[in-house]
């Protein structure tokens, strides 16, 4: 039988040609391709061997030939870049031989793709799934092309772009970039490799935000990292697969510390401001981990720096006590990380005095506790997750000198008196402090409020958990 091999030459050095394709162009009776190619196969042809150029855009013409001259008992040797079956002649050769009844066996072999040429050039961006996608619309519409960008950003996919850019289509990867901009972060890694293995070879590294689509060209291949990808102490692009992460938690993390994790990776691949300063990122992914309430992004107020202020008053031992409003913010608030800080919580609701002195003087019995506390510990951390009054006792003992706290997170909840409890203490400028505003609130929000603070230390590695 008649034999046609489609060979990938690989991206253009020749220590990236694999010596099985090296062998098959050896000995090739007929070798054909696009001329530019060529120059890379030209030391490996067999003496007297044909060289047949049907040049750029005809590759239909090329499989014609190459079926016709296997046909005559000649061994073909068809021969694409990077890899033959990835964005090159393979496909079409066993369409057409099907189209037109030739009875030749086709063989491919792989050749090393300019995708992951380029890869290896940047690092290793991608050690996990990804996606190949072409902007070339002269064979598939532009609709299709959108609705692959979309599906790949929407997925996390790291992705691996061909042909970006042309002297007639320079507008596409600006579309491309304004998608992933919506489903990624601003300072997503992002590489890029121009003449991958040739002597042009340029590789740069650069982020989402910063890629510049004038300076890519049809010899570009660019690689979009997924959320979480990241970029090395020595400018490398990669996208970790799981190995090292794994065995970290199997030596320091839990199973619950786990989850966590990844909960937080995705809440925040899907803030719609993901470049929110760290110290009110931390206590925004744990509210909304707390609540699967993206809306905390509209109502939680942070005091510039308050979270990292009061993180290190714990970490000092300057802050050594908290109260809360009721017992349930108390529960909430991770007995490890107290015992880790050296910190004491306090809940005054229960305390034999609160009754009589909320009927001796006419008051609730969490303003009671909240009088009783500022007593004991004026300066301790205050947070409120449920009673408006209380939070209001507390402003008006502020006013008055007679509490003086390190700190307040206001999150109580409800209908009466809620929002104008929280306008008040926001006026303690000098006092660093934490808001849910309007009525939301409740104690869990206020003891996950607390917990982010107490492991901020663990905020710029996005490791939260630590004392689940």
């Amino acid at each position: 039988m008649s034999k046609v091999v489609v060979v990938g030459l690989g991206p253009g050095s020749e220590l990236d040609m694999t010596p099985a394709v090296v062998q098959a162009i050896s000995q090739a009776d007929v070798v054909i391709g696009y001329k530019y190619y060529f120059r890379f196969v030209q030391q490996h042809l067999k003496a007297g061997g044909e060289c047949i150029d049907t040049g750029m855009k005809k590759e239909r013409e090329r499989a014609r030939i190459a079926l016709d001259k296997a046909q005559e008992g000649k061994f073909v040797c068809v021969i694409s870049s990077g890899d033959a079956g990835i964005y090159g002649m393979a496909p079409l050769m066993y369409e057409m031989r099907d189209e037109l009844g030739y009875e030749v066996e086709i063989e491919t072999m792989a050749g090393i793709s300019a995708f992951q040429k380029a890869a290896a050039l940047l690092g290793a961006p991608i050690g996990h799934d990804l996606c190949l996608i072409s902007l070339s619309d002269l064979l598939t519409p532009w609709l299709t092309i959108e609705k692959r960008i979309q599906a790949a950003a929407e997925a996390d996919f790291v992705t691996c772009v061909y042909n970006p850019k042309s002297n007639d289509r320079y507008w596409q990867f600006y579309r491309l970039k304004e998608i992933f901009l919506r489903h990624r972060s601003p300072a997503t890694p992002v590489g890029y490799v121009r003449q991958a293995g040739r002597e042009e070879e340029k590789v740069v590294l650069t982020t989402l935000a910063e890629i510049d689509p004038e300076e890519l060209d049809m010899f570009t291949v660019v690689i979009v990292g997924n959320s979480q990808s990241f970029s090395t102490s020595d400018g490398r692009m990669i996208t970790p697969r799981g190995y090292y992460s794994q065995a970290v938690r199997d030596e320091n993390t839990g199973i619950g510390q786990e989850i966590m994790i990844k909960s937080f990776r995705t809440i925040e691949s899907e803030l719609r401001d993901p470049d929110v300063p760290l110290d009110r990122k931390w206590t925004l992914l744990h509210c909304i981990h707390t609540t699967a309430d993206f809306g905390m992004e509209e109502v939680l107020y942070t005091d510039p720096e308050a979270v990292s202020t009061l993180y290190q008053s714990f970490a000092t031992g300057r802050i050594k006590h908290i109260v809360t409003d009721v017992s349930m913010v108390k529960s909430g608030i991770r007995k490890g990380a107290l015992s880790r800080l050296g910190v004491e919580a306090h809940c005054f609701l229960s305390d034999e005095r609160v009754a009589e002195i909320a009927t001796r003087q006419g008051i609730t019995r969490t303003q009671a506790g909240i009088r009783l506390a500022v007593e004991e510990y004026p300066d301790a951390l205050y947070v409120f997750g449920n009673a408006p009054t209380a939070l209001m006792e507390l402003c008006s003992l502020i006013r008055k000198g007679k509490a003086s706290p390190s700190g307040m997170i206001a999150a109580p909840v409800g209908f009466v008196h809620v929002c104008e409890s929280k306008h008040m203490c926001k006026t303690f400028r000098h006092i660093p402090k934490v808001v849910i505003e309007g009525r939301k609130g409740g104690s869990n929000l206020a003891a996950t409020i607390v917990n982010s603070i107490l492991c901020f230390d663990d905020a710029e590695a996005l490791r939260p958990g630590r004392d689940v």
